[in-house]
């Protein structure tokens, strides 16, 4: 079982030098993001969203608003000064048990799943923050096997296997109705709609 402090301390250490790290593949993200629904006027809760690596492309989309939380203070401190933004708020804490105080159009997992302890809980209580007609979408930026093979790693300790696509998609199932499920040689994606 994943201990959510052990998660905390490993990405605080990851912290400094994860955006110096991070390897993006743009035209991916476009195609998870389309996926996603995120587009103009659009209301974004981005879940275990480090130090805010795709803030950026939410905002070119047009969305009005960020809502980005993520368990490490240290990725979460880089985010804040990275978005000073009226429109972007960065909070602090697990997505799993987050009172949110409000609902969102898209709600965004990206490359952060497996992290979660209890992936069953952590879809239920995103799936109560969704407008009606929102999306929730967990994507990986690579296939399955290669994430889980990143994870083999340093990780382990803070990582899940990744679940197929398909036993994904029948979990979304019990809160939403199944848009997008992908899953091949260069990512990974499924999106319910509420």
């Amino acid at each position: 079982m994943i201990d959510p402090k052990e998660v905390q301390q490993f990405f605080d250490r990851l912290a400094p030098g994860w955006d110096a790290d991070m390897v993006r593949n743009d035209a991916l993200i476009r195609l998870i993001l389309d996926g996603a629904g995120v587009g103009p006027g659009k209301s974004i809760l981005d879940v275990a969203c480090g130090t805010g690596v795709l803030i950026p492309d939410y905002l070119a989309r047009g969305a009005s608003s960020v809502t980005a939380v993520d368990l490490s203070p240290e990725m979460v401190k880089i985010a804040r000064e990275k978005f000073p933004q009226e429109n972007v708020s960065v909070l602090c804490g697990d997505a799993s048990d987050t009172d949110f105080g409000r609902r969102f159009d898209c709600i965004v997992i990206y490359n952060a799943f497996p992290h979660f302890a209890d992936p069953e809980k952590l879809i239920s209580h995103l799936a109560g923050f969704l407008n009606p007609g929102g999306t929730l979408t967990v994507a990986h930026g690579a296939s399955r096997e290669t994430i889980d093979a990143h994870h083999g790693g340093s990780a382990r300790r803070v990582s899940n296997g990744l679940m197929t696509a398909e036993e994904l998609a029948a979990l979304f199932g019990k809160y939403l109705t199944v848009s997008v499920v992908i899953s091949d040689d260069k990512m990974y994606q499924v999106t319910g709609v509420k």
